[in-house]
């Protein structure tokens, strides 16, 4: 796993730290607790390609000018033998370095090397994550949000496998409780419906209201006939919700799988009632001494939990009593666990039974108000969910057609469901743009995603792979095969498109730590777009067709190693790379 521009950090680091250590032999400097000289890539590189405030930072622990101890480094500095051509001072003290050709060379025998495992890491090894995303209740289409979550969901869990964690994916079923008793009502009214006229069924209030709920009912009659509504109500409503169920799930199944995602697990809440883990949760919760009973209902005290986390953070009590913190229910007075407990029971067997290291959920923004009180819930069960529980939450999706806003009403059964997009736009293209940074709200333009032109980012990035295998396979025809690293003459990439192409392609490494670092994967999409660009720049300015061979061939490696990494770049994604378009 060869992480170039780490390697060139350390290489600078070490230099400035010989350096210095010349400097107090030689007595030049004096002798001081210096850990390590600190290396950064320069916002303008004009001036250098790494920069080491050294100077800067051990100025008041040496009692010199930082300029005076920049000149000191720098007339001591070893740079033979290492990816460092020159060095000079610049500003109030910055030691800047100049990569020269064997570190260029190396990158490319870096994605010549490592292959398909380029850009991956071992950070996160011996991590066993889950990521937990979308989650959609199985009582109708899955939305925009659900489309959203999904890509970034998977996204995020391919990331962190390039990190080296064993990562697995959840989808948690929401089979139990107050929704699927909503859902059995809502199908039970139009299926009675069917029978005794629209009339002389009223329906729920709170029912849904789509034209999904209707095919239900009507497939039920379809299969069953009108016996069931003879049945008792119980019987009635458990039999339509069980085959709403039957129905739904495997659609929602082969829609993810549509969308390119598959899960590991799909977790099913009512396994947790009838095994008696909620049960036995809420109990050591109890004997923990972090529940009272009220008005016949067993209380979470939720309020106390969460003031006790935030005093641990700093907080003073003013600001704390301002919060207005409440307490949650986790059974009612009739004797049914809420689903707070039922979601408290689920992350605990998360890390309890199946062992995660971390978890991760992809939720939607309105349920902020649900992170702190279920992490807080985790710790009074003594399993630390302040720690090891993540929540990433996702902004609303805004979906317009012709710079027009597409209203979706998931009542009115008018809603744009995920199967609908895709039926609009190809898979990739959803895969794409709902790929954007999880924080912000986000406009998916039905438009620019079909579009077949530089103004679609997902174009624009694979037309840059079908650009180049187009031509290594003119190349080949004429007798042009790529070269191994080793066999290039370095002095042939020595122009500014070729050297920012390179340093975009030695990126790679350290966008996928940072995506998986800030859980936004939305990082390698724009790392594409920039690596796309430098390409196209590239292939504008330097010929290749019709050059002598040391220089087509030196710059047909450069662009079959940008072909690797915009492959790889886009798989993490789940994307397809096109070989011709």
């Amino acid at each position: 796993m060869i992480h170039m521009i780490q390697r060139a950090k350390d290489q600078a680091a070490e230099l400035a730290m010989s350096a210095y250590r010349k400097a107090v032999s030689d007595g030049v400097l004096p002798e001081a607790e210096i850990a390590k000289a600190p290396v950064e890539i320069p916002k303008d590189t004009k001036n250098g390609d790494f920069t080491t405030t050294f100077a800067l930072a051990a100025s008041k622990a040496l009692h010199q000018p930082p300029r005076t101890i920049a000149q000191a480094l720098l007339e001591r500095l070893a740079l033979e033998g290492s990816y460092f051509d020159s060095a000079e001072i610049a500003g109030p003290g910055f030691l800047n370095f100049r990569l020269g050709k064997a570190w260029f060379r190396d990158v490319l025998s870096a994605v010549e090397s490592e292959g398909g495992e380029y850009g991956t890491c071992d950070d996160l090894k011996g991590q066993k994550i889950m990521v937990e995303f979308v989650s959609a209740n199985p009582t109708g289409p899955m939305h925009m949000g659900n489309a959203r979550g999904g890509v970034l969901g998977d996204t995020l869990a391919s990331v962190l496998s390039a990190c080296g964690a064993d990562v697995s994916r959840e989808f948690y079923v929401n089979d139990a409780g107050h929704q699927i008793d909503k859902f059995a009502q809502s199908i039970e009214a139009r299926y009675l419906q069917l029978i005794q006229g629209e009339d002389a069924v009223p329906f729920p209030e709170d029912g849904y209201q789509g034209e999904d709920i209707r095919d239900l009912a009507a497939a039920y009659r379809a299969q069953h006939g009108d016996a069931l509504a003879q049945a008792d109500v119980e019987q009635r409503r458990d039999t339509l919700a069980q085959f709403g169920l039957d129905m739904n799930l495997p659609k929602m199944k082969t829609d993810l799988q549509r969308y390119k995602i598959n899960y590991d697990e799909w977790f099913y809440e009512s396994t947790l009632h009838e095994s008696g883990y909620v049960a036995e949760t809420v109990d050591k919760l109890t004997e923990a001494g972090f529940t009272y009973e009220k008005d016949g209902a067993l209380w979470l005290k939720t309020a106390e939990i969460l003031a006790a986390n935030l005093r641990k953070a700093g907080k003073k009590e003013a600001e704390i009593e301002k919060l207005d913190l409440k307490d949650d229910v986790l059974r009612r007075a009739n004797g049914f666990y809420t689903y707070f407990a039922a979601d408290i029971a689920y992350h605990r067997n998360k890390f309890a039974v199946r062992g995660f290291d971390k978890v991760i959920n992809i939720w939607g923004a309105d349920h902020h108000g649900h992170v702190a009180r279920l992490k807080g819930a985790l710790d009074a069960l003594g399993l630390n969910g302040s720690e090891k529980l993540d929540i990433v939450l996702m902004q609303l999706v805004k979906l317009l057609r012709d710079g027009e806003a597409v209203r979706m009403s998931k009542r009115t059964g008018k809603a744009i469901s995920l199967s609908d997009l895709l039926d609009e736009v190809p898979v990739d293209a959803a895969r794409w743009f709902f790929n954007s940074k999880p924080d912000t709200q986000m406009e998916f333009d039905l438009g620019l995603a079909v579009r077949e032109d530089s103004e679609n980012p997902l174009y624009y990035v694979e037309y840059a792979h079908a650009r180049i295998c187009s031509l290594l396979r003119a190349m080949e025809g004429e007798g042009l095969r790529v070269p191994a690293a080793a066999e290039i003459d370095m002095t042939q990439v020595n122009g500014e498109t070729e050297q920012a192409l390179v340093k975009q392609l030695a990126q790679f490494c350290e966008i996928i730590r940072i995506a998986a670092r800030d859980y936004d994967p939305s990082f390698i999409n724009r790392y594409l777009q920039e690596l796309a660009g430098c390409f196209h720049r590239f292939y504008t300015a330097c010929r290749i067709k019709g050059e002598p061979a040391d220089v087509a061939g030196a710059r047909l490696k450069l662009a079959d190693c940008t072909r690797a990494v915009l492959q790889m770049g886009l798989r993490l994604i789940g994307v397809d790379a096109p070989e011709k378009m």
